[in-house]
């Protein structure tokens, strides 16, 4: 830096300035303040208990689509989740991206068949 430029400096930075607190006009402020009070007493809650109760709903949509095998005892794990406060959701989710492993040698298929289906399978089976 040349010397002429540092007294200049010097003398720049040791000015007072006037200083804003705030990027909004003085009169918008309180307004402001407002939209953003409401919106996180109401608005950000209702988010999070969307985003909570998406995220416990989300092994019941992965069984679903995946067709597992033991769907409903899936979902009803993941409803108990939503009362137990998320406690047995990491069950939930991975149980639904697992297949079970002799479930096929047992009953035939690995795919899902509503319990309706399978009890009047057998009651017909059973009928001489």
């Amino acid at each position: 830096m040349s010397l002429r430029l540092k007294p200049l400096l010097l003398l720049l930075t040791s000015l007072p300035m006037q200083a804003h607190a705030s990027f909004m006009p003085a009169h918008l402020i309180d307004g402001f303040a407002n939209i953003i009070s409401w919106s996180v007493l109401i608005i950000l809650p209702i988010g999070f208990i969307a985003l909570f109760w998406f995220v416990h709903i989300w092994p019941d949509t992965v069984a679903k689509r995946r067709q597992h095998p033991q769907r409903d005892a899936i979902h009803a794990l993941c409803v108990l989740s939503l009362f137990f406060g998320g406690l047995l959701w990491p069950f939930a989710y991975l149980w639904a991206y697992t297949r079970p492993t002799m479930y096929k040698l047992a009953y035939g298929t690995d795919r899902y068949t509503p319990v309706e289906d399978q009890a009047g399978t057998e009651s017909e089976s059973s009928k001489p």
